[in-house]
């Protein structure tokens, strides 16, 4: 398993992992790979991108997408995607991704994360187990 930081080249995969995950009766999304891979790439180009893959052997399993964060009294990461293949959730896969974010606050000296998300999904508890 690798994390590592996301490249151009992995926007297709993860546009393809954000549809499997978000095109569904619970999100009610209805990405489709063009509007996925200009969203991602969106975030990519981004002036304070922040975001990483993880990897199984070479296969993308996952992602977050993440900016810096400009407050008056100290910056913070805001994570406005995070996902992992619906198969390979619930193994502890998500919470690598937000460890390496919070490293990554950890380095910078920043106050923290912020990661919204949708109540009635499961990824409130989610939220609530890592803290």
């Amino acid at each position: 398993m690798v994390m590592r930081k996301r490249e151009r080249d992995d926007i297709a995969a993860c546009a393809d992992i954000l549809c499997s995950v978000y095109n569904n009766e619970m999100w009610q999304c209805r990405w489709t790979d063009r509007t996925a891979t200009e969203c991602l790439t969106d975030f990519f180009e981004g002036k304070k991108f922040v975001g990483y893959v993880l990897e199984v052997g070479s296969e993308i399993i996952g992602g977050v997408f993440a900016h810096e964060k400009v407050w008056w009294n100290n910056s913070e990461i805001f994570v406005e995607e995070m996902f992992i293949k619906p198969e390979l959730q619930r193994r502890g896969y998500g919470s690598m991704l937000l460890g390496q974010s919070e490293k990554y606050v950890d380095e910078k000296g920043y106050a923290g994360i912020t990661l919204s998300t949708n109540k009635y999904a499961s990824a409130p508890d989610f939220c609530r187990k890592n803290g």
